[in-house]
């Protein structure tokens, strides 16, 4: 169904093969809208087995998937932790589609060396899982905004949380105060772009089989078995799943959905 037909969506964090932001562009595609992926850049020679085995090329490959759906994609290189970088990136998407419609605040910081104790945790590390989560959040959704609001059409901004950030695990200070924060920001920003009609949630994926949960190991291994037994339904999620609750959000059937952050866990009350 080309329910979002003619309008146009920007998902942050986009470029891995297993990603949650992958998954979102194309199930934007699926539903009818054109799409802006933005990702960082990644040096090639540091891709994952997975990736390299399939020739994969970063955010131009999800591009071309999205081009294949038989819409209309820019992908671009951006720092989303740079104003200057992120007002490009809007700049660009106007003058190639004229318009946007939808955010999709997906980038963070790459799980793993941050999962330590307090004692143990640097300053910088601290400072660039909050710069990335949640300064990125705001600049993006600062400067969509904005065109939302000349537009006068609504909208929608979906930010990607976690459910660390309701519950606070040891050893993840820095990744759940950045998950808490941005749930806290959707909620403010709910509440400021509401009379304007523009909803603004947020989403809190569980174990889902992406790259970056893959420090846990590969989902044929002991350590993530263990992690799916943890869940109700015996299972770890799969990217297409959140990618259309991300993309529903933006539909007209949860046009009276705003301020909410929604678990996709499967029952889970571990946190990853």
């Amino acid at each position: 169904m080309d329910e979002l037909a003619g309008k146009v969506a920007i998902i942050t964090g986009a470029g891995r093969m297993l990603s949650l932001g992958r998954s979102a562009a194309l199930a934007f595609a699926r539903k009818g809208a054109n799409v802006v992926v933005t990702g960082t850049g990644r040096d090639p020679s540091a891709f994952p087995p997975h990736e390299r085995k399939a020739g994969w090329r970063d955010i131009q490959s999800v591009k071309e998937e999205v081009e294949a759906l038989g819409r209309r994609c820019l992908a671009m290189v951006v720092d989303v932790t740079k104003d200057q970088q992120v007002q490009e990136m809007v700049d660009r998407t106007l003058a190639e589609f004229g318009r946007i419609d939808f955010l999709v605040n997906n980038a963070a910081f790459g799980r793993g060396p941050d999962r330590v104790p307090v004692l143990e945790l640097s300053e910088e590390l601290w400072h660039k899982v909050l710069e990335i989560k949640l300064t990125g959040a705001f600049l993006c959704s600062r400067a969509v905004a904005k065109v939302l609001l000349r537009q006068n059409q609504g909208g929608s901004i979906v930010n990607l949380s976690s459910g660390a950030g309701k519950r606070g695990p040891a050893n993840t200070a820095a990744y759940a105060t950045a998950n808490g924060g941005i749930q806290l920001f959707t909620m403010s920003l709910a509440r400021e772009l509401g009379p304007h009609g523009i909803t603004v949630n947020c989403v809190c994926p569980g174990l889902f089989d992406t790259s970056r949960n893959y420090v846990l190991g590969t989902p044929d291994s002991e350590t993530w078995r263990r992690q799916v037994q943890t869940i109700p339904l015996r299972r770890h999620g799969h990217p297409d799943e959140c990618g259309e609750l991300i993309a529903w959000l933006c539909t007209p059937s949860a046009s009276f959905i705003t301020g909410q952050a929604i678990n996709i866990n499967g029952g889970s009350v571990m946190e990853h």
